[in-house]
């Protein structure tokens, strides 16, 4: 089993990742040495919680997913009771005797990736895609989280979840004219929702983002555009270095980036995420057959996309600004270990493919 799983391991997939653990270890060691010690201690655990995930033979306990997934949505109704506030939104829950907290949002997205999958896989789509019945059994799964999450507050976490939701179902494929409507549905849902669902706050975030930026905006655009062609030292990244740019190691890292290595920094780094999702939405295709692993990897790669494309859009005053880290760049624990987790799922569908398939064919022939 070992032989074969080295054999299928896509080196090529992990390799792509090192580049940005080693920009981000590089810049949070600069920005503050002390969590420098901690970005390694969550690598450690991101690599241990990656070979688990890999190891793990997720495809013969596929039952386990529905019970993840039910767990998870558990312990968002329980942030809801018990959970602890930390700068206005309730969004952590603090596990009892050893103190430390866990913020359930985070897990959902993979556990709802794969919840879409096991879905699909039991009920794949026609050659005409889902009929709007099948779309609403299936939609289900996506909508209640949001609604847990949006609830704690955290909508920028919850929209994500819901495009990169629905983005999923589209590439496995939805009806044309229930996509056509659901457009125009949402042409006429959005003014609804600024006017009778969002909060102050996040109206206010959206009045800022249309108008003057904000403070922290303010200061991401100036560390971006004194970045210059080149970028600057240490010492002349004063951005950072005299603490006007907040956040600067975790949601603003790339305004720190684009201030230490200016605008050719920034270029390489836009292309090593444009291939990290290109080579991920790659095997789409490859996988076109395999209802279980195909609509995972299109989630995955869309995730990828969505959270470095708003990440840094909010940092150049071209998103409002909500709390969503660049994936393997900003420093934080909970995101960076969920993200290894997530790639050792996708590790673990390419290793074991064959044998899964070898299996699904031989019940087929037994009439089982």
């Amino acid at each position: 089993m070992i032989k074969k799983a080295i054999y299928h391991f896509d080196f090529i997939l992990i390799f792509l990742l090192f580049p940005f653990m080693g920009i981000s270890l590089y810049l949070v060691n600069e920005i503050n040495p002390a969590l420098f010690k901690k970005e390694i201690a969550y690598i450690t655990i991101g690599f241990i919680a990656f070979f688990i995930a890999f190891l793990f033979p997720i495809r013969k306990y596929l039952w386990l997913i529905p019970f993840l997934y039910f767990t998870n949505l558990a312990l968002l109704l329980g942030v809801d009771i018990f959970g602890i506030s930390i700068l206005g939104a309730k969004r952590w829950l603090k596990i009892p005797l050893i103190g430390l907290t866990i913020q359930p949002s985070e897990f959902m997205k993979t556990n709802m990736i794969l919840m879409l999958g096991y879905k699909i896989y039991l009920n794949p789509p026609d050659k005409n895609g889902y009929s709007f019945k099948e779309l609403i059994k299936l939609s289900l799964y996506i909508i209640i989280p949001f609604l847990l999450i949006a609830k704690e507050p955290d909508l920028g976490t919850a929209l994500i979840l819901a495009i990169v939701g629905f983005g999923t179902l589209i590439i496995v494929g939805i009806r044309k004219k229930i996509i056509i409507n659901a457009l125009v549905f949402l042409i006429f849902f959005i003014p609804f929702s600024y006017n009778f669902l969002l909060k102050d706050y996040q109206k206010d975030r959206i009045h800022k983002f249309l108008g003057e930026p904000s403070y922290h905006v303010e200061q991401s655009l100036i560390s971006v555009g004194s970045g210059g062609f080149t970028g600057k030292t240490q010492k002349e990244a004063t951005q950072t270095q005299l603490k006007f740019l907040p956040i600067a190691s975790s949601d603003f890292i790339f305004a720190y980036f684009a201030e230490r290595f200016g605008f050719i920094g920034v270029v390489v780094l836009l292309g090593l995420y444009f291939f990290l999702v290109y080579y991920i939405l790659s095997y789409v295709k490859y996988l076109k057959n395999d209802y279980f692993a195909m609509p995972i990897f299109a989630s995955v790669g869309l995730m990828i996309f969505i959270y470095s494309y708003v990440n840094i859009s909010m940092t150049i005053n071209l998103a409002p600004v909500v709390g969503v880290p660049l994936p393997f760049l900003s420093h934080g624990g909970t995101s960076f270990i969920n993200f290894m987790i997530i790639f050792g799922i996708l590790e673990n569908l390419l290793a074991f493919k064959y044998d899964f398939l070898y299996n699904f064919n031989s019940e087929n022939d037994t009439g089982l």
